[in-house]
């Protein structure tokens, strides 16, 4: 009956863990990458406007200060409005923005202001995978 107790509670700490709110960094960090993923998308996507094309570049790195001027640019563009796929990226990278000038503008700490760094990323490195001989 113990055992059966000790998994009850276990089992409910779990849920209470899963269900916490997101806090105001996690929220910025997911809202980002998913900006981020979606403009990829959007650059590859077989249909492909040409105003798609001349979009400004979108690498989002919260911890650079630049990615808030970043942001303003990408959201002012005057092109592309009659592309759904971009009012809605334009909609979400507006959203982080506010986000991150208002609800978040304490808890954020910028560790570089570097804008080149925007425009010319510098990736990780994928791993290589391992194949068997």
């Amino acid at each position: 009956m113990k055992m059966l107790l000790s998994l009850f509670a276990l089992l409910s700490a779990a849920l209470l863990v899963n269900t916490a709110p997101p806090t105001c960094y996690s929220r910025v960090l997911s809202l980002s990458k998913e900006i981020t993923e979606s403009f990829k998308e959007l650059q590859t996507s077989k249909a492909v406007d040409s105003c798609v094309e001349m979009l400004p570049r979108l690498y989002l790195d919260i911890h650079n200060y630049c990615v808030l001027a970043k942001l303003r640019d990408f959201v002012a563009y005057p092109r592309c409005e009659r592309v759904l796929e971009v009012s809605e990226l334009k909609e979400k990278a507006r959203s982080l923005y506010t986000i991150m000038i208002s609800y978040c503008r304490r808890d954020l700490v910028f560790l570089t202001d570097d804008c080149s760094a925007l425009e010319n990323p510098i990736l990780p490195p994928i791993e290589p995978s391992i194949t068997e001989s």
